[in-house]
């Protein structure tokens, strides 16, 4: 009789100890959401101002580079734009001294055979070529091309007339056969160079 009841104790205890599990065990876990939720509530708001936080201080970094490039590029434009503006005016004056009517009325001498002057004119040509080679730097590659093309057109001339004339004749025979050539032409093999980089000045420095 006492080991039934004993038994039935052992039942009874066992039952309600897991009578008592669930409740415990729900109100634990209930507890415990609180407590997250708790955590939420504080941590929410701090995660917020720290994601705006880094956002504006990166955007600000972000501005600050663009605006230190803007400056850069302004003061790079301040110290360029001369040279650029002077390496213009240089080139216009290389195909105002190499024209044919500027280089006869410089070059030509008395006494002077065609042959000399043809060999005078070329080597003027190549001089002032040599000396404003490092002008293409600032130029645009159309400026710089038009103007090899000014200066190949020009020799191309002189020696086409040179070709014509005698080599031992005076120098004003070549002379006249280059200018007559010009006014057949009716502009200098430098006018398109010209026209070409003064336009192109116009539009940089309008």
């Amino acid at each position: 009789m006492r080991f039934e009841v004993k038994v039935y104790k052992s039942k009874n205890r066992l039952f309600t100890q897991n009578s008592l599990i669930l409740p415990y065990y729900i109100l634990s876990e209930f507890m415990n959401m609180e407590a997250v939720l708790e955590i939420l509530k504080y941590l929410l708001p701090s995660l917020v101002v720290f994601g705006t936080t880094v956002f504006m201080v990166h955007r600000y970094f972000k501005n600050e580079e663009k605006y230190r490039r803007q400056q850069a590029v302004i003061a790079n434009q301040q110290l360029i734009t001369p040279l650029r503006l002077q390496a213009y005016e240089r080139a216009i004056l290389f195909l105002e001294r190499i024209s044919p009517e500027s280089m006869i009325m410089r070059i030509n001498k008395p006494g002077l055979t065609s042959q000399q002057l043809h060999s005078e004119l070329i080597q003027s040509i190549r001089s002032e070529y040599e000396h404003n080679l490092s002008q293409q730097v600032y130029l645009s590659h159309g400026a710089w091309e038009m103007l090899k093309i000014a200066r190949g057109r020009t020799i191309q001339l002189i020696n086409s007339r040179a070709e014509k004339v005698p080599k031992d004749s005076p120098s004003i025979a070549l002379s006249k056969a280059i200018l007559e050539s010009i006014v057949d032409e009716e502009k200098a093999p430098t006018t398109d160079a010209i026209f070409f980089i003064k336009k192109e000045i116009s539009q940089l420095f309008a």
